[in-house]
């Protein structure tokens, strides 16, 4: 007997539940993510580099900040694995515990620059008018300036430190988000949900918060991870340069400008933390472009 085709929608078992049938876009990236080989490769070696940070203290005995002075220069071996410092401190021990200090400064500065800018970009894109003339022209000051050169504007005008070198990166990066935030709340306020919410005299405070934002959050997301990576590159600059963290607490870039001049002799000193900054980096680059791909629905199949 041939079999009846049936052109009308699907109706599922009167026993089926509903939910079943309703994917949650979260879910769904999430499983997206899992797919991309490299964003999976990028979150492994974030989480490397933060269990590293967290267990440093049962990763390594030797005090990262006192000289040793007879252990100068040491070269790799099984006592010392990443060989010694021109101080003779272990350099194993000082990229665990500099790994805390490049990523709490990546972490909380884009924090900061990410809630600021936000906040900024989605009064601007909302209220528009002189709001947004004023805001946009803030913007447009901060982007005036490599941003490289501000933080060490704003370092400089502060004293060198690590919380000021937090400070500046964070001020860095507040027109990124504030301008991308802008630009997608622009978009979304004239969507017919938004202008059902007015209608119903709902608050502006409600609409910001409650449907504007959580509209926004994917590109935030995208670009916060992106910015983790740039931002610690620019602490290593600002320790590169001496306007980062102070000796003699642990930092990547300080580590490297303090070395330099042993790298011919002695290049481990320079070699590992440069490879650290370079994997980080490497990871959150490799996350953020998954997350990216999963996010943005013109890139989807």
């Amino acid at each position: 007997m041939p079999q009846q085709l049936s052109y009308g929608p699907k109706v599922p078992p009167a026993n089926t539940p509903l939910t079943n049938d309703i994917e949650s876009p979260w879910r769904d990236a999430w499983r997206g993510l899992r797919r991309n080989k490299l964003a999976m490769i990028g979150a492994v070696i974030i989480v490397f580099f933060v269990l590293i940070a967290l267990l440093a203290p049962l990763l390594t005995n030797y005090d990262h900040t006192t000289p040793v002075l007879e252990d100068r220069l040491l070269p790799p071996s099984s006592t010392h694995w990443f060989g010694t410092d021109d101080l003779g401190r272990d350099l194993f021990a000082r990229i665990v515990y500099g790994a805390r200090t490049s990523l709490t400064v990546g972490f909380v500065s884009v924090i900061v620059s990410m809630i600021a800018g936000s906040f900024l970009g989605i009064l601007a894109g909302y209220y528009g008018r002189w709001v947004d003339m004023l805001i946009s022209r803030f913007f447009d000051i901060l982007l005036a300036f490599p941003g490289i050169l501000l933080a060490i504007a704003v370092v400089s005008a502060l004293g060198p430190s690590l919380e000021n070198a937090l400070l500046a990166i964070a001020i860095v990066n507040i027109p990124t988000f504030g301008r991308l935030v802008r630009s997608k709340v622009l978009s979304l306020k004239e969507e017919e949900f938004i202008m059902a919410a007015r209608a119903q005299g709902m608050k502006d405070r409600r609409i910001l918060f409650i449907h504007l934002l959580p509209n926004s959050l994917a590109p935030i997301m995208v670009q916060g991870t992106l910015s983790i990576g740039t931002a610690i590159i620019e602490a290593a600059a600002l320790g590169f340069l001496g306007l980062g963290a102070q000796p003699p607490a642990a930092e990547w870039g300080k580590m490297i400008s303090d070395s330099r001049q042993f790298f011919e002799q002695e290049p481990w000193t320079v070699i590992f933390p440069g490879v650290s900054i370079m994997l980080v980096v490497l990871g959150f680059n490799l996350l953020g472009d998954g997350l990216r791909d999963v996010l943005d629905p013109r890139l989807k199949n």
